[in-house]
């Protein structure tokens, strides 16, 4: 290792933040940090095994940022910061000297040898086990209060990155999301040749891209990729956080989805993947997790945050300053309202869209984002939505929320600005009930189905995301194949995932070899994934819900690293595959299906698209309808501005028996049947002409266009 001498180290920059490359008028590195209640601190520099120490104290503050210039620094220095500050934890502070700290903006982290991400005895101070840890999540406690050097996670200095080339952001309303995990979507794949499977170069694939194409999603939604850590009680047990809403590392990709072990390729693969994707037109978004992170409760680890200045990086509970808000439900709150922590999140978001080239982000738990410094209130003017939205470079930026957290009135769906999406769990649940006959009417199918503008009026209906499956809760085989959640295997004797989650297994718990069961689990599900992808606003598609992929009854698989969360590839449903490629190029092909405003029901009304609800009668839809919860039967007829007859006509039919339905006026052509298997409907529907009446298949979708006058008369002929 270099010694560095006193006058190898100067006063430095305070900007930017992080661990700066420079190389003139002469190389080194510059380095700035944020600490609004240290006395001092140092940084402390390692060897390249992260050994030997050396420490140097850093300059300032100037406006809360210590800082410092080291001349002949260069890439790969390894380092972190030691930080010394006020006692006691009445006032919130934990500053402890013994525990090396990783810096908030490394662009890389390295860790000591580990099995997942060693949790050791000597991350935890003092306050720390007086509450009861290590000893409380099962860790030796011999090494407890001794320094954390050896054992701690460290930067790593980096070349500046360069701006990706920037790309418009794509219309709304044609967005079709997929969710996915990096590592789930291709470990059990075995068609990517020399690719190693779980990274983000499989991912990209040429065969995952062929397959995404097929599918018709044009912008994946990446479960967290920033470098986390699974929580103590976890690694303590041999399991992990599979799905990594733990972060620690924010500016970060996770070594662990690369294929490498080394932490300098995963950003660099990651930023290729994206590259990749882009080429084949396809956008990815970025689940973000900033309402939290890895160092947990009070009794949790220091890490990085906390120990710089836990009262400024976390809220703090009001009543007891020694004790940390829990709005996230993990044990701790970012305190996105400190202008710092606004800067860092800002500065985070800047780095994935400007340098990795994602184009956009999904924000978890983002009420806790807007709740300001001093009220719990959920506030959509709130400081850091201001910031973001003023901001040059996220302007281009898709921003999508999850609206709740776990803080008092927490749920927040229809209240966040106009320029964010949300995740809307009213759709997912409506229409669950709809098809699954648990008590819904179909007034509130009808609301889901046209945009839920009694959620979003303020905006338009591609303001909601719409989706019926999640990384969080059943998949769309077990919603059809289990009546209750089965997660025994994460070891919380099945308390945890949701209870109650609205699904039915149609006769029997699990597998079935009954083909009657099969049939009917196989109807509903492409009844679901028709109406997620024919509905107005934005379809969000779980991976593998197009392959029957199941998690055994698991609704919860946020700790199942293995078989019971990777999409199994071994024996896909190849007519869903078909059936949602059917769907989304039905979804371009018709801008009714997608179209940007809301529709009026007024049929005098002749400025705006309109949709008229119909009893299976053929005549509108009466007050008493809407609520009967018997007969769940209906259709959908949609007008586009210029015309006065509907131009195309869906149906529904959730009832076990088939469904004659009147039709308007005129003739149709029928464009998509979910009950029929994909190869009748390619080979027949181009010839299936139909008036008057239709028959509805059980448990079915279909939808229907009407023909031009020469049209019909032309296909009458050919028939």
């Amino acid at each position: 290792m270099t010694r560095f001498t006193a006058a190898d180290w100067c006063v430095g920059r305070s900007a930017p933040l992080g661990a700066s490359v420079q190389h003139a008028p002469q190389l080194g590195v510059n380095f700035a940090v944020f600490s609004e209640h240290a006395h001092s601190l140092e940084l402390c520099v390692f060897d390249a095994n992260g050994v030997m120490e050396q420490r140097l104290p850093m300059f300032g503050p100037d406006d809360g940022i210590f800082h410092g210039f080291l001349h002949g620094a260069s890439v790969g220095l390894i380092y972190g910061y030691r930080a010394y500050g006020p006692e006691g934890t009445l006032a919130g502070h934990r500053f402890d000297s013994s525990k090396l700290l990783l810096d908030p903006y490394a662009r890389e982290v390295i860790t000591a040898p580990r099995k997942d991400f060693a949790w050791d005895a000597r991350h935890f101070d003092q306050v720390a086990r007086a509450a009861g840890a290590p000893r409380s999540i099962g860790l030796e406690d011999t090494h407890a209060g001794t320094d954390s050097a050896e054992v701690a996670l460290k930067g790593r200095v980096v070349h500046a990155g360069t701006l990706c080339a920037a790309s418009p952001r794509r219309v709304d309303a044609e967005v079709v999301l997929y969710e996915v995990h990096v590592k789930g979507f291709s470990m059990q794949r075995h068609d990517l040749g020399a690719i190693k499977p779980g990274t983000f170069a499989a991912l990209a694939a040429p065969t995952s891209i062929a397959h995404l194409r097929a599918l018709g999603v044009n912008t994946l939604c990446l479960l967290p990729v920033q470098f986390s850590l699974s929580e103590p009680a976890l690694a303590a047990s041999d399991r992990s956080n599979y799905w990594g809403y733990n972060t620690i590392g924010f500016f970060a990709a996770d070594p662990r989805l690369a294929s490498s072990a080394d932490a300098s390729a995963a950003n660099a693969e990651f930023r290729a993947m994206v590259q990749a994707l882009r080429e084949a037109d396809i956008d990815v978004v970025l689940d973000v997790v900033f309402n939290h992170t890895a160092e947990g409760a009070f009794d949790g680890p220091t890490l990085s945050f906390r120990g710089f200045d836990q009262a400024s990086w976390y809220r703090l509970q009001p009543n007891d300053l020694s004790k940390l808000e829990n709005f996230s439900g993990c044990g701790n709150t970012l305190n996105i309202a400190h202008p710092r922590v606004t800067q860092f999140v800002l500065d985070c978001l800047r780095f994935w869209f400007g340098e990795m080239g994602v184009s956009g982000f999904r924000f978890d738990l983002a009420t806790a984002l807007g709740r300001p410094a001093h009220s719990q209130a959920f506030d959509p003017q709130a400081a850091f939505f201001i910031a973001l939205r003023q901001d040059p470079m996220l302007a281009n930026a898709r921003l999508i929320a999850e609206p709740w957290d776990c803080g008092p009135n927490g749920y927040q769906l229809g209240q966040f600005p106009s320029y964010f999406q949300s995740w809307n769990d009213r759709f997912r649940d409506g229409v669950r009930r709809y098809w699954l006959h648990l008590s819904v009417t179909r007034a509130e199918f009808a609301k889901r189905f046209c945009g839920s503008s009694d959620l979003f009026q303020g905006s338009k209906p591609s303001a909601g995301i719409n989706y019926i499956s999640a990384h969080d809760g059943f998949t769309l085989a077990d919603m059809t194949s289990y009546s209750h959640k089965h997660n025994v295997a994460n070891g919380e004797h099945n308390r945890d995932g949701r209870e109650a989650e609205p699904a039915a297994n149609f006769g029997a718990e699990g597998a079935s070899s009954d083909p009657a069961i099969l049939r009917q689990r196989r109807l509903v599900q492409r009844a679901l994934l028709a109406t997620l992808l024919l509905a107005q606003g934005v379809p969000m598609l779980l991976a593998g819900d197009e392959l029957a992929n199941s998690q055994q009854g698991n609704n919860n698989a946020y700790c199942q690293d293995n078989a019971i969360a990777w999409l199994d590839w071994s024996k896909p449903d190849r007519g869903h595959v078909a059936l949602v490629g059917r769907l989304t190029a039905l979804r371009q092909r018709f801008a009714l299906l997608r179209w940007p405003s809301w529709f009026s029901d007024e049929m005098t009304e002749r400025q705006c698209a309109r949709a008229l609800w119909l009893a299976p009668s053929g005549v509108a839809m009466r007050l008493q309808d809407w609520h009967d919860t018997e007969d769940l039967a209906l259709a959908c007829a949609l007008y586009s501005p210029e015309s006065t007859e509907a131009e195309l006509l869906l149906l529904f039919n959730p009832h076990h028996v088939d469904r004659k339905f009147a039709l308007p006026d005129g003739a149709w052509r029928v464009q998509l049947d979910s009950s029929a298997d994909e190869s009748v409907q390619a080979g027949h529907d181009a010839l299936r002409c139909v008036k008057e009446y239709i028959d509805c298949p059980a448990q079915s979708v279909m939808l229907l266009l009407r023909e031009a006058d020469q049209l019909v008369k032309e296909s009458i002929a050919s028939q």
